[in-house]
């Protein structure tokens, strides 16, 4: 048994390879201690599958594009295709930046920095992380950063 944050955690760490196995259905649980192995090896593998829907998602946008480069007699139809057409290059395009965003987090996992707030070194949460695993700032890091935002806009 691991010791984590001064309690005895139930969670036996199994490793091949030198990598952490997940126990199936596993959630990190703000009980154990924040960023352990198993904490970063849940965030890689959640980093890494939503990277890999959002380029398998790409894949069959670009299939479609092409299949989609037929001409329309028709113009209204035409203006409707260029319009999803549009819209869908919009959407890859802040997928690619997000896929940036996960590539950075997954850095920060590799050089243990992962789950720590860039403006404070705070511990970010688990919670947070598993809702937002690009996170880099905390709820109040984030929430100070949204108002000075709301301020200088409004100006």
């Amino acid at each position: 048994m691991d010791v984590m944050a001064g309690k005895k955690s139930s969670l036996k760490i199994k490793r091949v390879d030198g990598r952490v196995v997940l126990p199936e259905g596993y959630q990190p649980g703000a009980d154990e201690e924040f960023m352990n192995d198993v904490h970063k090896e849940y965030f890689r593998q959640k980093l890494t599958n939503w990277k890999n829907e959002i380029l398998e998602a790409t894949k069959e946008t670009i299939q479609y594009l092409q299949d989609e480069s037929e001409k329309h007699p028709d113009v209204t139809d035409r203006a409707t295709s260029e319009s999803e057409r549009s819209l869908e290059l919009r959407t890859r395009d802040r997928q690619r930046k997000l896929i940036a965003k996960i590539d950075a987090a997954l850095v920060r996992i590799e050089r243990d920095e992962y789950g720590y707030c860039e403006e404070t070194g705070e511990p970010i949460g688990v919670g947070r992380l598993d809702a937002r695993p690009i996170a880099t700032l905390s709820l109040d890091a984030q929430e100070r950063h949204e108002k000075r935002e709301r301020v200088f806009r409004d100006r």
